[in-house]
């Protein structure tokens, strides 16, 4: 397959990335959870979510957009692969090794879109690292 769909196909998954998360707020509680957080914690809470949101979108934006630059390893669409590897590479840390979601999969869809965004983070990781280090 060529790198250049497989940066594509990169480009579209941060859009259903958002997708999937849309469901976090209620199924982690986070209105309830961050109600006993003084105002100034909870405010950056939603604020720190929001840049997240933001940066999925200005990566799905700048892939789709940008792919032929990116896969043909221009320094620019180089620097912009190793810094979304880079991105999901620690995402993927943190849920392995950092989140303790269990209490929160209570459902068998739960679980497949855990699991499924596990396997997502693997995709971006691996793309994008081969774009940045090896395209």
């Amino acid at each position: 397959m060529k790198l250049e769909l497989l940066i594509q196909i990169g480009g579209a998954l941060h859009f259903c990335i958002l997708l999937a998360s849309s469901i976090a707020p209620s199924v982690a509680r986070w209105k309830m959870n961050l109600a006993v957080l003084p105002p100034l914690l909870r405010q950056m809470f939603w604020v720190y979510a929001g840049f997240i949101v933001l940066v999925i979108i200005g990566f799905g934006t700048l892939i789709l957009r940008h792919t032929t630059e990116i896969a043909a390893g221009e320094p620019l669409g180089r620097g912009l692969a190793a810094f979304i590897a880079v991105f999901w590479f620690t995402r993927l840390a943190m849920q392995a090794f950092v989140f303790e979601v269990r209490p929160y999969l209570t459902h068998w869809f739960l679980k497949a879109g855990y699991h499924g965004l596990t396997i997502v983070f693997i995709y971006l990781t691996t793309v994008f690292g081969w774009a940045a280090f090896f395209a």
